[in-house]
């Protein structure tokens, strides 16, 4: 591994104080744009003066900021759903679509019917796409099985994928995403239990909403992460109001994720909460759900994350700068906040914030050169900023019209 230096970036994106596991949004105003250079010796970031003996990298008039971490996706998945997308947009509510055979089903359909190659090369290609708009570590789920060997496939295959992509990756078994033809809620749940041991995801998902699973599983879902040591993170108040997110605190939740639906009196609570809020502003504009109380939550000091929710149904969505614009204009979010939200925070839901998500001096360097300072980001809607992405102190891309960047 070579040296890089970094030089004369317009912002260079750091946290109020070093060592922090995630940051509070009501703190976000903290975080610091300051101009300057970074340098990276190797795998590890060495420290933000210049480095005349490295590889040097013109960033004049650019934001130099953590690596992207998308923690909520669904990789890998086969085909997608593009049909079911007229229908909402016709005005069908996705609950509709679900209980026709569409929805979840259509993609367990999909997956039982595609290859494993098939499978991984779909989800290659996405994870590269990723890669091109400066995401250098995502999660993916299972979920997409609905039988106890195609949930352990879907696992496998996203091993194997985290083997064949340049970035980071971590996998959340979401054994319970719908309950499967045929079965019921809690017989399913009693052959999840058996699931659990089998797999080496980090986390436990569960879908809790009225044509899923309810309230009691959800508490059952948390004891059984608690029993096998994985993290338990939950899809909540997506298309309505469960009060989920009182029993999932109670169950020692990592995360809550979409929050569409959340109730008013749960916004304080989960803002006080060592649980992250993870918001999916992609599902939101393409699923037609309501707009989390994202506003309200940062006020209140939540630990806010944005995440694509890649999925081929209701957010086909690979790029998190895309995700931050919608954020900040749907939810009144600042740049600092959103960048926090898709870096450190983010980073802290994977148990990975002691490793990357901030530049400081001896983490790993993971990092994005972006071709504007921050707030072009959700400005520049729809445009890809990230000229230059660096992973473990490796260039592994670079945009066409910013190659002259690279001495």
């Amino acid at each position: 591994m070579s040296a890089l230096s970094i030089e004369d970036a317009a912002q260079v994106v750091r946290p109020p104080a070093a060592g922090l596991p995630y940051l509070r949004l009501d703190r976000a105003g903290e975080v610091v744009l300051d101009g300057g250079a970074l340098a990276i010796d190797g795998d590890r970031i060495a420290g933000f003066a210049p480095d005349a003996t490295a590889r040097r990298i013109d960033a004049s008039g650019c934001a130099v900021v953590p690596g992207f971490v998308d923690c909520h996706t669904h990789l890998p998945f086969a085909g997608w759903r593009a049909a079911e997308y007229a229908l909402k947009v016709a005005g069908r509510p996705y609950e509709e679509i679900a209980r026709a055979g569409g929805g979840i089903a259509a993609s367990a359909r999909a997956f039982a019917e595609a290859g494993d190659e098939q499978v991984l090369a779909q989800a290659g290609a996405l994870a590269a796409e990723m890669l091109a708009h400066g995401t250098t570590t995502f999660e993916g789920k299972s979920g997409y099985g609905l039988s106890e060997a195609a949930e352990l496939r879907a696992l496998a295959l996203a091993q194997e994928l985290g083997a064949r992509v340049a970035q980071t990756t971590d996998s959340t078994a979401l054994l319970a995403h719908a309950v499967p033809p045929g079965r019921e809620a809690g017989a399913w749940l009693d052959a999840v239990a058996a699931l659990v041991p089998q797999t080496t995801a980090t986390a436990l998902d569960i879908y809790v909403e009225s044509m899923a699973f309810g309230l009691d599983d959800l508490a059952r879902m948390g004891a059984l992460a608690a029993a096998n040591g994985r993290d338990l993170r939950a899809h909540v108040e997506q298309f309505s109001t469960m009060r989920s997110v009182p029993v999932a605190l109670e169950a020692g939740a990592r995360s809550v994720d979409h929050l569409a639906c959340l109730h008013p009196d749960d916004v304080d609570v989960l803002a006080r909460a060592e649980c992250a809020a993870v918001l999916l502003p992609g599902a939101e504009v393409l699923g037609d759900e309501r707009v989390a109380p994202a506003r309200a939550l940062a006020d209140a000091g939540a630990i806010g994350v944005l995440a694509t929710d890649l999925n081929p149904g209701t957010s086909p969505i690979t790029s998190l700068a895309l995700i931050v614009g919608l954020a900040v204009r749907r939810y009144g979010w600042s740049a600092r906040e959103a960048i926090m939200a898709i870096t450190l925070n983010a980073a802290w839901v994977l148990r990975r914030s002691g490793e990357l998500g901030s530049l400081e001096a001896g983490k790993r360097a993971d990092v994005v050169v972006l071709d504007a300072p921050l707030e072009h980001v959700p400005y520049r809607f729809g445009h890809n900023p990230a000229a230059i992405v660096i992973v473990g102190g490796e260039i592994v891309h670079v945009r066409a019209d910013q190659a002259w960047r690279i001495a």
